[in-house]
């Protein structure tokens, strides 16, 4: 039996590096409401951790038959019943020290979770820098583009602004367009504070050039961390103000030609190919699970046309990519779009 847990406070998690974290509303909010969707990608026998067993399965149920959708539904527990259960695998969302701390207070033995020098490689692994080091080795990769540096203080991030006139600040962890600055024609007091603070706590800031944004994706992937990665396939997803709000459910062809409409698919696939390759070495031995590089189609200023900028970000964790890939794999009819909507609480919503 393999245990599977939503945490989408992941990445704020692993940005406080805390055993003792305490996650924002928003964050304890979206747990709660879509505690279930791990139940999509599940096995027979499997168990799902939630808040609350009665209130989950009647959203699971509503939601099912809201989105004409079919799937069996697994052991749903609770924190509570963490001491009694004794599951073969934990899979959760993805690995910080405030979720390992609580499954061990909760009866999870230790063996079954990763350590906290394992949890830190995580960490290390998901700082932008890693995602810097990636891009610069896809340079040259015809239809490509990009920049991203690693900033130590704020002469630096000065000197990239009197370079490129028009640069993109990004704390080395964030979630869901937090921790996201753009300097354009000023350099005021505020920024200047949030800069220093991101720098004080977290060692550092990352400065990118601003690019002309047509339309964002991702590639998924999943590592064995024996030194071989699977692509799983293309997400294409919508954000608003830089937060996620929904993927397009369709078959792989379909969404290699909505991309084809900006790049040759050619393009894509040798991204693709030497992506597997270079985080195939990177995560040796250092991670296993799912993980998703976020890209993006850009102007090209200068020329004309588009161009690929092939990691914006790697997200060492599972994504809302995969949860979409994994409903795709049941949808026979035509192109729907898999929506987060609030209304009070969170839902998911797949509509044509």
């Amino acid at each position: 039996m393999k245990l599977h847990i939503f945490n989408p406070e992941h990445d704020i998690a692993l940005a406080a590096n805390l055993s003792n974290f305490t996650a924002p509303h928003a964050g304890r909010a979206l747990r709660a409401d879509l505690g279930f969707l791990p139940a999509i990608w599940a096995e027979e026998g499997d168990a799902v951790l939630v808040d609350d067993i009665d209130d989950t399965k009647r959203r699971w149920t509503d939601c099912l038959i809201r989105n004409g959708l079919h799937f069996p539904e697994p052991t749903w527990v609770t924190l509570r019943d963490l001491h009694v259960l004794h599951p073969e695998q934990v899979d959760p969302w993805g690995w910080d020290l405030a979720l390992r701390a609580q499954l061990l207070r909760n009866g999870i033995m230790e063996d079954l979770l990763p350590t906290i020098d394992e949890i830190e490689e995580i960490r290390h692994l998901s700082h932008r820098q890693k995602a810097a080091g990636i891009l610069q080795e896809l340079q040259n990769i015809q239809g490509t583009t990009g920049e991203a540096f690693c900033c130590l203080s704020v002469d630096e991030i000065e000197e990239k602004w009197n370079h490129y006139h028009r640069i993109v600040l990004k704390a080395p962890w964030s979630s869901s367009g937090r921790g996201v600055r753009f300097m354009e024609d000023t350099w005021n007091m505020p920024l200047q504070r949030w800069t220093e603070h991101v720098i004080q706590t977290q060692g550092s800031i990352m400065a990118e050039p601003y690019y002309d944004k047509a339309e964002d994706f991702a590639m998924e992937f999943f590592s064995d961390g024996l030194g071989h990665v699977d692509y799983q396939g293309l997400s294409v997803f919508r954000t608003t103000h830089g937060a996620y709000t929904g993927n397009v459910l369709a078959a792989e062809a379909d969404k290699q030609q909505m991309m084809s409409r900006y790049i040759p698919v050619s393009v894509l696939l040798e991204v693709q190919d030497r992506l597997c390759k270079l985080t195939a070495s990177l995560f040796q031995n250092l991670y296993a699970g799912p993980f998703g590089i976020d890209m993006m189609i850009v102007r090209d200023s200068v020329n004309g046309g588009y161009l690929l900028h092939p990691c914006v970000e790697i997200n060492v964790r599972r994504t809302m990519g995969h949860v979409a890939l994994a409903l795709a794999k049941h949808e026979t009819g035509p192109r729907r779009l898999m929506r987060v909507a609030l209304s009070g609480r969170y839902e998911l919503d797949v509509e044509s």
